[in-house]
């Protein structure tokens, strides 16, 4: 079997490393392509996993537009010499370029239709294949599969994970030593439109509410304040999820590491303006209540209860049960998605 990953954003290395790890290993032909963001490459390098450079960022529509012209095309140069048995990704360009040369297409979304309409608008109909968690409120056509298990399940579920304590010596973090990460993102993709996350007035508060209890660490995307600077995340970003698995508690304006920290069993608070619109994520914060969710007007209440929580002696215990919650009902993404292409993804 041939299967050629496309990769734009460092999470799915993640989502797909397992899968393409077992295909190697077994004798499987991988390939893969990436979305030139630095830290993919990185993280690629770190799994043995070899990769072709499709394309780099842009920014506004038109730059969007002409490098997904751009992608496609370096995709396209990619799957034809062999073409694959399927092109995989999260991608609009598995499902352009699997139509063009006549292979099948599978493109995995986490997010609701309509929190991002451009996407499936531009993607859907092309694809061969639409994968997403059953909890979307998407309309589920003879096209779409549907799993019940999380993106962030395909690597930090424990079948896959273990965290590694020797990775807090990477960040200068000493055993059983409470601390703290902010997570901030730029907000620069095409539906963070117009969206809000956290402020830099906010930012400074919440430092200032966390610092008694431990050490603050922030992991910025693009360039940091120089007022946060000393606070920097400075750890290689392959053990972001060990270090995560011991932190006290995650504040961020991301989505997906809002959803790590949560399916870690760490407190997740997420301040964004897409509070409410995501159904993965209320699922774990009203179902499972592993994450929370506030608008950034509602900055007062995520300090209560950030506040709370650190009050709480029980919080510790609370999150482990409600983890456990959550695992035993979502399964092994990894291991789903192994087993559809060995089925052919009917």
């Amino acid at each position: 079997m041939h299967v050629l990953f496309d990769i734009g954003h460092p999470a799915h290395v993640h989502l797909f490393r397992h899968v393409a790890k077992r295909m190697q290993a077994r004798g499987d032909k991988v390939s893969v392509t990436i979305r030139d963001r630095g830290i993919i490459g990185r993280l690629l390098d770190h799994y043995g996993l070899p990769y072709t450079v499709a394309s780099k960022p842009r920014t506004g529509l038109a730059g969007s537009a002409l490098e997904l012209a751009i992608h496609n095309w370096q995709v396209l140069k990619a799957s034809l010499p062999d073409r694959p048995d399927f092109l995989v990704g999260t991608s609009v360009s598995v499902a352009h370029v699997g139509r063009l040369i006549g292979r099948p297409s599978i493109v995995l979304n986490e997010d609701d239709a309509d929190y991002v309409p451009l996407f499936t608008k531009i993607t859907y109909p092309f694809a061969t294949r639409v994968v997403i968690p059953e909890i979307l409120r998407d309309e589920k056509t003879a096209k779409v599969r549907t799993h019940n298990s999380y993106h962030e399940l395909a690597y930090l579920h424990p079948d896959h994970f273990t965290p590694d304590p020797a990775a807090l010596s990477l960040l200068g973090v000493a055993p059983g030593e409470p601390f703290f990460i902010l997570r901030l993102v730029s907000l620069t993709a095409h539906h963070d439109t117009g969206e809000e996350g956290l402020s830099e007035q906010q930012v400074g508060r919440l430092i200032a509410l966390l610092e008694p209890h431990g050490r603050v660490f922030v992991n910025a995307e693009g360039n940091m304040l120089e007022s946060l600077k000393p606070l920097a995340f400075r750890a290689p970003p392959e053990h972001m999820h060990s270090i995560m698995a011991h932190a006290k508690m995650l504040i961020s304006d991301s989505q997906t590491m809002t959803m790590e920290a949560a399916l870690l069993g760490r407190p997740a608070i997420r301040c964004n303006s897409f509070v409410g619109r995501c159904s993965v994520i209320t699922e774990l914060e009203e179902r499972y209540q592993l994450a929370w969710g506030f608008r950034p007007a509602q900055f007062q209440e995520l300090l209560a209860l950030a506040q709370t929580l650190l009050d709480d002696p029980e919080t510790e215990t609370v999150m482990a049960r409600r983890r456990a919650h959550a695992l035993a009902e979502k399964g092994n993404l990894a291991d789903w998605l192994m087993d559809q292409f060995d089925k052919g993804f009917p």
